[in-house]
């Protein structure tokens, strides 16, 4: 539901009018050429070897007007071509004219394939990289947005954005900039070499190209905003099919299958209609094009001959120049085509460009303090917390001081608050008001990645990645040997089950663990805590899915884990905080009390209510102090 909600108000901010009217912007082009700057020189090589087929196309034709001006008919051979070192005997011979034009020919065919293969394989390794740098790039920023940037896209917007849009980067350079460009040159270029033989003629092309250009910025528009919407909903058919594939366990057990399956189908359903449409004005245009290029050729076909007749021109000439004019449309009907479908491409960057956009909202501060290891002291002063502005207080002004070494239990009904104060305590989020001190030091004058090695989490379903069960544990250090993963899984009683696994320590663990059961799961992750060895815990529902005897073990090892550290645990069986220094009761977004022992949290989850001041007192010196 997360995701869902997430990637629907994704969409509708990136769907907003007053974003859309900035597409025509070329503050995009602008972005896409800053980050196409490390293959700027493979893409000066590429469009070099682009213009170099316009001699190539030039020279085509070539043979053919020798071969019917000088060996069919009377005329004697080129100059230029006599003057090459030609074999004697192949300008004496009857039919060496002949073979100096099918030499000619092959020649002309060879560079243009040595043209091809070059150009073929530096614009497969252009863009290549330009997808994969690209790639990176989101990736590298997505990772450092804060929690509320992918709670309010969701993990399938973004999946999508950069899997998916990311390519658009190398379709919009090498499927659109530099053929368009080439085009361009060669349509100048062919253009004044059939102006020298037939102005006239030349001129229809040179009237056609504007028209085309208009046809096709008409076109771009209604295209632009149809590729919008088939993207928008091929990003909501992908989230359905994510979801239907993850939750299958669910699926299966309520028997959702066919609502499941119609969802998609209707998804797609609209997909395809709104493809189909977008085809049918790509294809309309495609005939318009291809209607006025016909009526263009039939034009210089009827002047062409005409000028024969007229003996101002000669059939080799003509032959020359109507396959010039063949050619000479070809860039014009490139250029016309392209650009409606670069919106294609235009509509993907800006989806990725969105992401690219947003700024991660947890910054560290120019001068953000740099420590090694704190003493694990913790405190909270008057802390409130919103998800979003002007939304529902989660947290309503907390504050309480814990000393270092301390275990701390966290309890409270579902929705009172207890996972939000961990997460703000590790900075997933910033207090809306107040502050959060550790070792006496605001947690926003620490560099994020420092305090975040002061941690070590344990959640109630632990996060496997599809590796090894060593680099699972080593995730935590992927510097650790082996010797030290071990260790590390013997105190989180999780080497005996590793041994009996195929593979032992080296058994991938595949997606989503499903091979291992919870408890095993659950005492992989607390190995991994072990290896992380850091002043700061934080046990989140540790034993929440476990049968008593898994239980025990995993709290044998979270005993042996905490000893000595700063430990939060959340838990809603009361028996696992037995061995807690103290417990925070949190009701409603606000701490009720904080108690000794277990069975005061208990009374109080109980019996509390409505407004009061307390002024608790553990063994030792004063935990906290605090009013409602």
């Amino acid at each position: 539901m997360l995701a869902t909600l997430g990637a629907q108000q994704g969409n509708a901010a990136f769907m907003d009018p007053s974003r859309t009217k900035q597409r025509g912007n070329p503050s995009l082009i602008r972005k896409v050429l800053r980050v196409a700057r490390p293959c700027w020189p493979h893409l000066a090589g590429i469009s070099l070897l682009c213009l170099l087929s316009t001699p190539m196309t030039l020279l085509a034709p070539l043979p053919l007007k020798i071969a019917v001006d000088s060996v069919l008919g009377t005329h004697a051979l080129p100059v230029w071509l006599q003057r090459l070192p030609w074999p004697p005997r192949w300008l004496m011979a009857a039919n060496g004219g002949l073979v100096i034009c099918a030499t000619l020919l092959v020649a002309i065919a060879v560079l243009n394939c040595l043209q091809s293969l070059l150009s073929w394989l530096l614009s497969t390794y252009t863009g290549e990289k330009l997808v994969h740098d690209f790639r990176g790039q989101l990736l590298f920023h997505a990772q450092r947005l804060s929690l509320s940037v992918h709670d309010r896209r969701g993990a399938n917007d973004i999946a999508y954005r950069i899997q998916y849009d990311a390519p658009a980067i190398q379709n919009l350079f090498l499927q659109g900039m530099v053929p368009i460009l080439s085009s361009a040159f060669t349509f100048v270029a062919m253009l004044a070499v059939t102006m020298r033989m037939s102005w006239r003629i030349a001129s229809i092309a040179a009237i056609l190209s504007p028209v085309l250009f208009v046809l096709a910025r008409n076109s771009s528009r209604s295209v632009r905003q149809r590729y919008d919407e088939v993207r928008e909903l091929d990003s909501s058919a992908m989230l359905v099919l994510h979801e239907a594939l993850s939750c299958l366990r669910a699926v299966k057990a309520f028997g959702q299958e066919a609502y499941e399956d119609e969802l998609f189908r209707r998804k797609s359903r609209q997909r395809m209609a709104e493809q189909v449409r977008l085809a049918s004005i790509q294809a309309g245009f495609h005939v318009l094009i291809g209607f006025c290029v016909a009526i263009a050729a039939a034009v210089a076909l009827v002047m062409g001959v005409t000028e024969v007749r007229q003996q101002t021109m000669t059939v080799g000439e003509f032959l020359l120049v109507m396959a010039y004019m063949a050619q000479l449309y070809e860039p014009l009907r490139t250029i016309s085509t392209k650009v409606p479908e670069l919106q294609s491409s235009m509509a993907s960057l800006h989806r990725a460009f969105a992401l690219l956009e947003e700024t991660p909202e947890l910054e560290d501060k120019p001068m953000a303090a740099k420590r090694l290891r704190t003493r694990g002291e913790v405190e909270f002063r008057n802390v409130s917390f919103q998800y979003t502005a002007g939304g529902r207080s989660v947290l309503n002004n907390i504050s309480f001081h814990v000393r270092p070494g301390m275990r701390v239990g966290v309890v409270g009904p579902s929705g009172s608050g207890k996972s939000t104060l961990v997460n703000l305590l590790t900075r997933f989020y910033d207090p809306t008001d107040g502050s959060i001190l550790i070792d006496g030091t605001d947690l926003r004058e620490y560099n994020l990645t420092d305090l975040r090695q002061q941690f070590s989490i344990v959640l109630q379903e632990p996060m496997l990645f599809s590796t090894t069960v060593a680099g699972n544990i080593a995730y935590a250090d992927p510097q650790a040997s082996r010797a030290e993963v071990v260790r590390a899984s013997k105190l989180a009683n999780a080497h005996e089950f590793i041994e009996r696994l195929p593979q032992g320590y080296d058994t991938p663990v595949g997606e989503g663990a499903a091979a291992l059961s919870g408890g095993e799961r659950q005492r992989l992750a607390i190995a991994r805590a072990f290896l992380k060895s850091t002043p700061l815990l934080i046990l989140d529902e540790p034993t929440s899915a476990v049968d008593l005897r898994t239980e025990q073990l995993i709290m044998e090892a979270l005993d042996k884990l905490m000893a000595g550290r700063t430990a939060f645990m959340i838990a809603h069986r009361l028996s696992t905080l037995e061995r807690c220094d103290a417990v925070l009761v949190l009701q409603n977004g606000s701490l009720q009390t904080i108690t000794s022992t277990v069975d005061d949290a208990k009374r109080h989850l109980l019996a509390t209510s409505g407004p009061r001041s307390v002024d608790m007192q553990t063994p030792g010196p004063v935990l906290v102090r605090y009013e409602k």
